[in-house]
């Protein structure tokens, strides 16, 4: 059974940092790509983040593009999503997911892959960025 687990979240204080695992079960994190989106209240889905299986390719959002950092470690099975300089916008609930294996060779000019293009997700966790 395909599962991603999320963990890390928290409350951090403007300018704090926090790191996010993803943990992949059930399937081999080596054939896929990862992403990161996340999801506050009011506000749209957004992608924030992805890493393809060989790490060739690694983008992110504009809107944490050099604050944000992604990696991974397959024999850990595990993505990373270190986050500094956090700001109180970032609070959301932050998910990882599952490049489907059929597009994962699409390229959309240096930009996050859309919502669609991936098709397992894990249940979030909640990132607070409040003094």
């Amino acid at each position: 059974q395909v599962q991603l687990v999320e963990s890390g979240g928290g409350l951090v204080q403007p300018g704090g940092s926090l790191t996010l695992s993803c943990v992949a079960y059930g399937f081999t994190l080596d054939d896929y790509g990862i992403g990161w989106y996340r999801q506050a209240p009011g506000k749209e889905r957004e992608v924030v983040s992805y890493i393809s299986r060989s790490t060739r390719r690694i983008n992110y959002a504009d809107s944490v593009k050099g604050r944000f950092t992604i990696s991974r470690d397959n024999a850990k099975n595990t993505v990373y999503l270190q986050m500094n300089s956090l700001k109180p916008e970032d609070t959301a609930i932050y998910y990882c997911g599952r490049r489907a294996t059929a597009l994962t060779n699409i390229d959309y000019m240096g930009r996050v892959p859309p919502f669609r293009d991936f098709d397992s997700w894990g249940q979030g966790t909640q990132v607070t960025v409040s003094s």
